[in-house]
């Protein structure tokens, strides 16, 4: 009796507070529904615990970092530039890399980032080569201990991280948190948990021919990786080619973007830092400034290259990448849509709508840049939404609290986007809130917070990724023609579908031409690790995350060996040199024997199959 009191309290307090522990983290994002059966109790702490003691062994004893990261001034909130870049010029001078924040014009640094020489960046591949022979012999738990260690560094650091990355892109703290750091833990989580497995080595079947032998695929270093990012997650972009590249025993040297290279820079030394501490060699891991020829000129010197950018600078990498045979992994952005069906759950879908279009300025290669809409529910979709953007804030991140930050890339890519704007509202469309500079910021680069509606395919930005804080929303008469919307693009990276009924969902994603999708979600499959990410068509081809990127950094190796000692293959006297007039006739019966279908030709094929070896 006492046992069942307590059992009961006990259930009714755990449950009370996992719902209050769902609530206050996703209570925001997602519609929680409440727990109230005692059983899902009891499995989901069951699931937590293991999940929780499988992973900490791999943590308990692991080897953490005394790295102290010193803060630059710029990183201070109270910072004031004693120079200024003029953002107001369309192109800065050739030769020049500017660093500066994109939110106020001050000057970063020394305010210019060195262009690496092809001589240089030869050094650079060479010294990376030269620690990746060493690195290469290390165990997974050391390759786990510099993760772990790096995680806990992240952990420390991570709003002195975050702030560094604001500074530099003109990001949110918010969204630098969530898509610069988080994701970087849970890609750190994942391989430490999982990443071993994923490298052993993979038995494979033999067949009939080969039962005395085994086969198996071993995963080992391709030497130097290579990758040219994009500015959009600078420290994101950065560490997560570190994680997979250095766990499957690679060097790295990354060419970062231009227009991201201070923080670059820190993240850089971060790294070095922390492989010194552990006693490892910092070569392993760098990085290079420059513009495009910089790019081009590391590509034939790697073993394996990884573009993250657009698809024309994408085919270019390609072309270079031809010459040498130097293979690539090319992410070229995406068009990416959200299928809102009339029976979805509304509220669910405004929350998501918002952070997808305007999550980084709308800086995002998934981000949501079309919401395609049932036309019941259409009409109330506009109105609800017209309401949350015009309440949007947007202004300097780490000047004050806003909801929306400034565009990297500067005046060109403010004027590329209202030039699509107003495009598509010469064609018809409605421009509802925003369109253009936000002349509040002069100093700065901000496109304001816009939402455009009655978008048909035939305009531009329909089918032109947009890169910017633009919700695109679009009608759709039925299922099948929101399907044929969503496909009218060139890209086919990601895709989102809304609806509650399940199997109305997952017909429309079964249609949707993309590398990935999700359901009642936006983005989610990044933050699954154990997925691999990509797209196809313009998008580009290959993969990168989950057990298929990290063996995506390794040769794989089919290798043979005999499945008993002693049991050997030897060429058997019909086929040993000299042939004789009746070799062939034996591979022709043995051929019947091993994969012929008729049974009644079974002995006969075994008895031809034994003359032929004693035939002269």
């Amino acid at each position: 009796m006492v046992f069942s009191v307590v059992a009961s309290v006990g259930n009714a307090f755990g449950i009370g507070i996992i719902n209050c522990i769902l609530k206050a983290i996703l209570g925001d994002v997602i519609s929680i529904p409440l727990l109230t059966a005692d059983f899902t109790f009891y499995v989901i702490i069951a699931a937590l615990v293991a999940y929780t003691a499988y992973k900490w062994k791999f943590v308990v004893g692991a080897r953490l970092s005394d790295v102290n990261l010193v803060e630059p001034p710029e990183a201070a909130l109270d910072w004031e530039p004693t120079a200024k870049f003029d953002c107001n010029v369309p192109n800065p001078p050739k030769g020049t890399i500017p660093m500066y924040d994109p939110t106020t014009g001050g000057v970063l640094g020394n305010g210019s980032a060195p262009i690496f020489t092809d001589v240089e960046i030869q050094d650079v591949v060479d010294r990376a080569r030269a620690a990746q022979r060493v690195w290469a012999e290390t165990t997974f738990e050391q390759r786990r201990d510099f993760l772990l260690a790096l995680n806990q560094l992240i952990l420390d650091n991570r709003y002195l991280i975050g702030r560094i990355s604001c500074r530099d892109t003109g990001k949110t703290m918010v969204d630098c948190m969530f898509g610069e750091l988080l994701v970087t833990c849970e890609k750190i989580s994942w391989t430490v948990t999982h990443g071993e497995k994923a490298l052993k080595p993979v038995y494979r079947t033999v067949g009939a021919v080969m039962m005395h032998k085994t086969a198996r695929i071993e995963f080992s270093p391709m030497g130097v990786l290579g990758a040219i990012i994009p500015w959009n997650y600078p420290f994101h972009n950065f560490v997560g080619q570190v994680i997979s590249a250095v766990f499957a025993g690679n060097a790295l040297v990354v060419k970062v973007s231009e227009h991201s290279c201070w923080s670059s820079l820190y993240y850089a030394d971060m790294i070095s830092k922390l492989l010194t501490s552990l006693g490892h060699n910092p070569d392993l891991v760098q990085v290079i400034t420059g513009d495009g020829k910089t790019g081009a000129s590391l590509i034939p010197k790697v073993d394996k290259l990884t573009f993250i950018g657009s698809p024309g600078v994408g085919k270019l990498v390609m072309k270079q990448a031809s010459e040498s045979l130097t293979p690539v992994v090319l992410e070229l952005g995406g068009k990416d849509a959200a299928v809102i069906c009339d029976d979805c759950d509304f509220e669910q879908v405004i929350g998501l709508t918002l952070r997808g279009t305007f999550q980084n300025g709308g800086q995002n290669c998934i981000g949501l840049e079309r919401l395609i809409v049932h036309k019941n529910i259409y009409q109330k979709l506009v109105e609800r939404l017209s309401k949350e953007v015009k309440a949007l804030t947007q202004g300097p991140p780490l000047a004050g609290n806003y909801d929306c930050g400034a565009q990297t890339m500067g005046l060109n890519e403010i004027k590329r986007i209202e030039a699509l704007v107003q495009d598509a509202v010469s064609q018809g469309a409605k421009l509802v809130v925003g369109g253009g500079r936000n002349e509040k910021y002069p100093d700065g680069t901000f496109f304001q917070p816009t939402l455009l509606v009655n978008v048909t395919r035939k305009m531009k930005i329909a089918h032109t990724e947009v890169f910017g804080p633009v919700m695109t929303v679009m009608k759709a008469e039925d299922d099948e023609d929101a399907i044929a919307i969503a496909n009218a693009t060139p890209y086919g990276l990601g895709s989102n579908v809304f609806s509650i009924d399940y199997r109305r969902a997952e017909k429309i994603t079964a249609a949707l031409r993309t590398g990935m999708c999700n359901i009642n979600d936006f983005a989610v499959n990044y933050l699954c690790q154990g997925l691999p990410f990509g797209g196809i068509n313009d998008s580009g081809f290959d993969r990168f995350a989950g057990v298929e990127g990290l063996r995506a950094c390794c040769n794989m190796r089919s290798i043979t060996t005999d499945r008993v000692s002693g049991v050997r293959t030897t060429i058997p006297p019909a086929l040993q040199y000299p042939l004789q007039p009746t070799s062939h006739l034996f591979v022709g019966n043995l051929m019947e024997l091993l994969y012929g279908s008729r049974l009644k030709d079974f002995a006969t094929n075994l008895v031809e199959l034994v003359t032929s070896l004693v035939k002269k």
